[in-house]
């Protein structure tokens, strides 16, 4: 076996593991299961089905093997024993083994069903166009030919179906696995490592030395400093392609912003204006069709835009007594829930029609579940409820000791990032109801501050702060992995780019908008 670039060489190993494994008294799996793993390699199934009964004994004593497993591994080999007298033109061993050896053993009947059709192929390619219809057994069929028997992954998937023990048999590609394990490892212990999670199987890096990602390609160095608001920005973020930024501003406008992803520059596109009373949150639909736009406090109305044609849908209102400042979209891009802190909580359409509402509900922050009915919302209580406006039912999910200002759930419908005030950045496991890390460093006092999940997998967490710094942790520590400097007031908000994974923006009281990336 040879290690070259990561990648696992084999070739005529197995006289040298013959070799270690005499010289070393240890053995890789169990004598009989290389027996009967011979036997198979060699076609030899009368043999083959000789040493699976010897190993009866020993399968009996494995706790986790199903009863079932032994006659599945009897199938098996009786099966490919059968196809192979079919391919060779053998109709009556076929029919014997069929009739006096598949039969009696009294297990999957219809896929005995399915086999017994192929006795009516008349030779050995339509046989073999039968089995690729709806060949018996898995999708995949089985090797049919003594040639195929010796195709590893054929092997592979017999070793699946026969389903022996480790302990008897060693699996398929076990070092490549375990390899894989090691580089995945390394990528988990990884600071900088932002990049797509490579496939389980996969070694994306030479395992020679320890993995490391450089700094340089993390998106914490300046790319861009936008100065077009002429306010404090309170809040960015990004449609859910990527392509585009939209900013929200105490100077009543939202400014949508096109994103290159070859030059890393964001482009003035388009200032969506009348927005009376300041923009101080955005919500993208999940199809990026449509752009929602709510203000401070003491703003009743929600404009809902049209971001095909740049125009606006529709000014929501309902009372001027309203204040809706926290906006979620359902999944399927036709519903949406918002609500603010002086007791509405609505449930309306993309149009802005009401379809329901929950009486004294303060709201701070919303989000939606993955099922498309659930609703979190944070509330004055410093509580976290689960809400569904289908069947009117709610509880109680998380109580902080603080309040909630802000709330994120990542992509897997699984972890909770709640912003909450004298207290910074927490994350909490939904399911479990479980705090699982308070991440250290920013400063946070009763400001509304936003965090947002962060690279391929979603394993890093950026959040503003007050002391005018960009936060970003791995969701695996509680240490800041890079404090980033730019800012001269208060950031507002983060936003980390859902497909660019290398970006991130931040919103600030100075006035302006960053963008972060690698370094150049």
């Amino acid at each position: 076996m040879v290690l070259f670039r990561g990648v696992v060489l084999t070739g005529c190993s197995r006289r040298s593991a013959a070799l270690l494994m005499e010289e070393s008294g240890l053995h890789l799996e169990h004598p009989a299961a290389a027996t009967f793993r011979a036997h198979v390699l060699a076609g030899d199934w009368g043999k083959a089905d000789h040493e699976l009964r010897a190993l009866h004994s020993l399968l009996q004593t494995d706790a986790q093997l199903e009863p079932s497993a032994l006659a599945e591994m009897q199938f098996v080999v009786l099966e490919q024993k059968y196809l192979e007298h079919l391919e060779a033109g053998r109709a009556l061993d076929a029919l014997h083994v069929l009739r006096n050896e598949l039969t009696p053993l009294q297990h999957d009947t219809p896929r005995v069903h399915r086999l017994s059709a192929l006795m009516m192929c008349a030779d050995a390619p339509s046989c073999r166009r039968a089995r690729a219809g709806p060949a018996p057994g898995p999708p995949r069929a089985p090797p049919c030919c003594s040639a195929c028997r010796y195709d590893i992954t054929q092997f592979r998937w017999m070793r699946g179906r026969a389903a022996l023990p480790p302990a008897l048999m060693m699996p398929p590609a076990r070092l490549r696995a375990l390899l894989a394990q090691a580089a995945q490892a390394q990528v988990a212990r990884c600071r900088f490592h932002a990049a797509p999670r490579p496939p389980p199987d996969h070694i994306p890096f030479s395992l020679l030395a320890d993995h490391h990602c450089s700094p340089d390609s993390f998106p914490i160095h300046p790319l861009q400093v936008l100065n077009e608001h002429c306010d404090e920005v309170w809040y960015c973020r990004w449609s859910p392609d990527g392509s585009k930024l939209a900013s929200g501003s105490k100077d009543n406008t939202v400014m949508i912003w096109d994103y290159d992803p070859q030059a890393r520059r964001l482009a003035f596109r388009k200032s969506l204006e009348g927005h009376s009373y300041g923009v101080s949150f955005l919500a993208w639909s999940p199809d990026g069709r449509w752009l929602i736009a709510a203000g401070p406090e003491d703003c009743p109305d929600l404009w809902i835009w049209n971001m095909e044609t740049e125009q606006l849908q529709t000014k929501m209102s309902h009372s001027q007594e309203d204040s809706l400042t926290a906006v979620a979209w359902h999944a399927g891009s036709d519903k949406f829930v918002c609500g603010g802190a002086r007791g509405q909580f609505y449930h309306c359409t993309r149009e802005g029609q009401l379809l329901n509402s929950w009486d004294g509900v303060r709201v701070n922050a919303l989000a939606t579940r993955g099922d498309g009915r659930g609703v979190l919302a944070a509330d004055t209580h410093h509580r976290v409820r689960h809400y569904d406006f289908t069947d009117l039912t709610d509880c109680n999910l998380i109580q902080e000791e603080h309040a909630v200002m802000a709330l994120t759930v990542d992509a897997a419908d699984s972890l909770l990032l709640l912003n909450v005030a004298n207290q910074g950045v927490h994350l909490w496991d939904i399911r479990a109801r479980a705090l699982v890390r308070r991440f250290r460093g920013l400063s946070q006092g009763h400001f509304t501050i936003h965090a947002c999940f962060g690279g391929a997998r979603q394993d890093f967490v950026a959040s503003g702060s007050e002391d005018n710094k960009v936060y970003i942790w791995h969701i695996s520590g509680e240490e800041p992995v890079a404090v980033v400097a730019g800012h001269s007031r208060c950031v507002n908000a983060v936003a980390w780019n859902p497909v660019h994974h290398d970006v991130l923006a931040s919103a600030s009281d100075d006035y302006s908008l960053r963008l972060w990336g690698p370094r150049s």
